[in-house]
């Protein structure tokens, strides 16, 4: 027993710093699809990305799986901070699960909890995206066009991602054997699925209009914050489960939108702003002070141009 529980803590280290290098590798790739669309941009039509959605997919999890293989040794100043609060999250994940139900279990907080994680998951991300996808269709909307697709896109890596670590994981749930959180036990707490769905959209929407509209920004990550919380205050995750879901998702949501997101679409809208600031400038009254001390004749004028 005592030789299968060693196995057991080393096989479960070696996955969770997989995770982990999987978080980090994942924000690099983000960032060097990032520098390679500036340095070189593509036309990417909604239609190609409609036609290649699947196919996008398949290089996706390619990208995803693989991206621990090209982190370098300067990356190491950013992967030791998260995984060291990983690590300490973990080790600390029965005590706090554990404070929850000192007095009992809230049914209020329970119930609160359970209400507002449903916005994090897959049935609610996925008819979110779906709905963004169709209305920007309908309305020639190339933004929320995008968004649905790239949304929907990250959606189903994140699934893909979060299946094969909870497959591999099997941790149980904070309410089975007072939150031991034992690995290879048959659970599917480690990472959290509505965690890592939540973000996923939630960057790819703020990646999409944060720029310009700071607010659609803040609600996006605000509202998967809430999620995330939730799930632990719900008691159907560990802080430690939480926050590697949330890396994950944000992770996989910036590298498919700096990935496939179609840069004709910024450029439209710096052209579009332009225009609309000459249109604003020719409406806008000039008014000139008027001077002339000698004859004490002070005033002003106010002129329009059309």
């Amino acid at each position: 027993m005592t030789i299968f529980s060693a196995r057991a803590r080393l096989v479960s280290t070696v996955i969770l710093l997989f995770a982990l290098v999987l978080v980090f590798s994942l924000n690099a790739s983000a960032k060097t699809a990032r520098a390679k669309d500036h340095a070189k941009p593509k036309s990417k039509t909604q239609a190609t990305l409609e036609k290649k959605f699947f196919v996008n997919i398949l290089q996706d999890q390619r990208a995803i799986w693989t991206s621990p293989f090209h982190l370098h040794q300067t990356d190491a100043k950013w992967l030791a901070p998260l995984g060291l609060s990983t690590v300490a999250l973990m080790t600390t994940d029965r005590r706090t699960s554990g404070e929850l139900v000192e007095h009992g279990d809230n049914l209020d907080r329970l119930r609160i909890s359970r209400n507002i994680s449903q916005a994090g998951s897959l049935y609610t991300t996925g008819a979110f995206a779906g709905a963004l996808y169709l209305v920007g269709r309908a309305t020639h909307n190339d933004h929320l066009r995008e968004t649905g697709l790239l949304g929907a896109e990250a959606l189903i890596d994140s699934t893909i991602v979060v299946s094969a670590l909870k497959t591999a994981s099997q941790r149980q749930r904070p309410p089975v054997d007072n939150s031991s959180g034992e690995f290879f036990d048959g659970g599917s707490s480690f990472p959290s699925g509505h965690a890592i769905s939540a973000w996923s959209l939630a960057t790819v929407v703020a990646q999409e209009y944060g720029q310009h509209r700071p607010l659609v920004q803040v609600s996006a990550y605000g509202l998967a914050t809430a999620v995330s919380v939730s799930r632990f205050t719900a008691r159907k995750h560990f802080l430690s489960d939480v926050l590697v879901g949330s890396a994950l998702g944000y992770g996989i949501g910036r590298y498919v939108y700096h990935k496939h997101h179609d840069q004709q679409l910024d450029a439209r809208d710096e052209t579009k702003e332009k225009d609309n600031e000459v249109a604003r400038s020719k409406w806008y009254p000039n008014i000139v002070p008027l001077y002339y001390p000698r004859a004490h004749i002070y005033g002003g004028m106010l002129a329009w141009k059309f």
